[in-house]
């Protein structure tokens, strides 16, 4: 899905919304706990839930990875079942990877080739020869952190480097590296204030955007300070959607609160 087809989707379903698949067995519904894999019979029911209304799902790999083979069964068939979606919905692998060449070269296999993402999150901070690896992919997508949703971003992201923040360093130096067909960037909801300047940064580039809902972030200013003409955000919503019923109406409660924030976008938006 190249970027032209990524906008034109979302005015197609007048949403930008990305679910995120972060999975906890100890949080899903109990009835569910009898199945032979109950992490994936959650995913497919919030996915045929909501596909109609999301245009991206987010799989956060640690919460697989920590179940071990049954944890990646359970991707491999969230993966799987996402296959049949393939024109209508963008896929991420939360994996925020990032090291030398070769090993990158060995993640971009594991996410591209065998897992068939659509895009991967990359930590940047071991510089460019631990991202390219990943751009090589034609048709994929790498999302580089910008500027994290989470408290301790200010421990590195917001240190002066001579040519602004690290934060404004790093979108910066990534232009050089891959254009806004291959790359985009994530910018954490929790900073608001940053969202207008960081857009001027990188103004064609899309933003994955975590952190609205149960971390605070505003949707309105967020949208605000960051659209562009393509719209050039994909926001991400997890434990909101994911989590809104404990009961067996899980699926509907998620397919309503998927809706909600759906609606909040739709001003933001022009129809087809």
């Amino acid at each position: 899905m190249n970027r032209s087809e990524l906008s034109q989707l979302i005015r197609k379903k007048q949403s930008f919304l990305c679910v995120g698949l972060d999975t906890d067995i100890t949080l899903i519904p109990p009835h569910l706990l009898k199945c032979d894999d109950p992490v994936f019979e959650f995913n497919k029911a919030i996915i045929d839930a909501t596909h109609d209304i999301a245009i991206a799902y987010k799989p956060n790999l640690a919460f697989y990875e920590s179940r071990g083979l049954k944890g990646w069964q359970s991707l491999e068939k969230t993966m799987n079942y996402l296959a049949q979606f393939k024109n209508e919905i963008f896929t991420i692998a939360d994996a925020k990877r990032g090291d030398i060449g070769n090993t990158s070269k060995m993640y971009a296999k594991t996410f591209f080739e065998h897992l068939n993402f659509d895009s991967v999150t990359v930590a940047p901070y071991m510089g460019e020869d631990s991202v390219t690896p990943f751009l090589e992919y034609k048709d994929k997508w790498v999302i580089l952190l910008g500027l994290t949703s989470n408290k301790g971003s200010s421990d590195f992201q917001f240190l002066e480097t001579g040519n602004g923040k690290l934060y404004e360093t790093v979108i910066r130096k990534a232009q050089q590296w891959g254009t806004a067909d291959q790359l985009m960037f994530v910018i954490g909801a929790t900073h608001p204030e940053q969202f207008k300047s960081i857009r001027a940064l990188a103004p064609d580039y899309f933003f994955l955007v975590p952190g609205v809902g149960s971390q605070g972030g505003d949707l309105d200013k967020i949208c605000e300070n960051g659209l562009n003409a393509q719209t050039g955000l994909i926001i991400n919503s997890a434990r909101q959607i994911m989590y809104a019923s404990k009961g067996e109406d899980f699926a509907q409660a998620a397919k309503a609160e998927a809706l909600k924030v759906k609606q909040a976008m739709g001003k933001f938006l022009a129809p087809l």
